[in-house]
């Protein structure tokens, strides 16, 4: 009897191998008979690096899920078993046929602000140069620190990272810290990279909140895929998909995508699931955001996301 195969899709870069490569191992340890075999396909996001996320639609013809799309497609076509995807470049509303079958525990969900010197938002020179893709992130900073300017940078994890040395540096720039994290570039309160060690602040997800699924990985599957499906859900863990279906759904009932500005920070404890959420004006950022939170059962994250999306219509 032949051994099962089950192929990963997966985007190409060092951050995306790097998650694959957990999703295997886990995936070995929950099913020892089981061979998983990756397969790195290039994304609309990955093949046009020249492109702001925000024009996308008119010259790419992609509206939403960038970093995903061909990876569906590769689904579709039975090319492969499963997707391995940064839960936060995920869609909210995902296309009919495909289903998240499971998230693996949650890595940090702080944002991180990365600097030659040690600095904080505070203490960031005026009129700083501040380097972020999140228009999440880049309304934030403006909102704390109006006076900044935000510099939109593309690229990988170390290329972003780089952005504050060499030639006409930036003065700041903003990543998630489950990446930095998975990579390896940063340890404690500081990043190495190419023989230089620089500041890296992790910012209170109270005051500066993260991206909804932020530091969740997931992993995606055809809806009819049953036994794939029963595969992987061996991974998932409960609490992380709480969290991330809370913040998922608040986004789909705000009709938000990967790129609309909105915060969200939760956490359990003793058997409640509590959401904060920051959400901007996205026709007018200079408006002060509308700020609430709200607590329920861990069982029902759903009704909690309906909850704080009706009192914010």
């Amino acid at each position: 009897m032949s051994q099962p195969t089950l192929t990963l899709g997966t985007r190409g870069s060092e951050l995306a191998l790097t998650q694959t490569r957990m999703v295997t191992e886990e995936l070995q340890v929950a099913h020892a008979n089981l061979q998983v075999v990756r397969q790195i396909i290039q994304t609309s996001g990955d093949k046009r690096q020249d492109l702001r996320f925000s024009e996308f639609n008119a010259v790419a013809h992609v509206d939403k899920g960038i970093f995903i799309k061909e990876l569906e497609i590769a689904l579709e076509k039975g090319e492969i078993d499963a997707a391995v995807h940064s839960l936060k470049d995920v869609p909210s509303d995902l296309a009919a046929g495909f289903v998240v079958a499971a998230v693996l525990p949650r890595a940090a969900i702080e944002d991180v602000l990365i600097t030659r010197e040690p600095c904080t938002l505070e203490t960031l020179p005026k009129g700083a140069r501040v380097g972020t893709s999140s228009v999440r992130r880049a309304a934030q900073l403006k909102w704390l620190r109006p006076d900044v300017e935000i510099v939109e940078v593309r690229g990988n994890v170390p290329t972003r990272v780089k952005k504050v040395l060499g030639e006409q540096p930036l003065d700041a720039v903003l990543l998630a810290a489950a990446g930095l994290i998975r990579l390896g570039l940063m340890k404690g309160n500081v990043i190495q990279i190419e023989g230089q060690t620089i500041s890296a602040l992790t910012l209170d997800p109270v005051t500066f909140l993260p991206a909804a699924g932020q530091g969740a990985i997931a992993i995606e599957c055809r809806a009819d895929d049953e036994s794939t499906i029963q595969a992987v859900r061996a991974l998932n863990d409960a609490d992380t998909e709480a969290r991330v279906t809370v913040e998922r759904e608040f986004l789909r009932l705000l009709g938000a995508g990967c790129q609309t500005p909105v915060g969200a920070h939760t956490w359990i404890k003793d058997g409640e699931l509590t959401m904060a959420v920051r959400v901007f004006n996205e026709a007018d950022l200079s408006e002060p955001p509308v700020e609430m939170e709200a607590s329920g059962p861990v069982t029902e994250p759903k009704a909690l996301a309906a909850e704080l999306a009706q009192r914010l219509s």
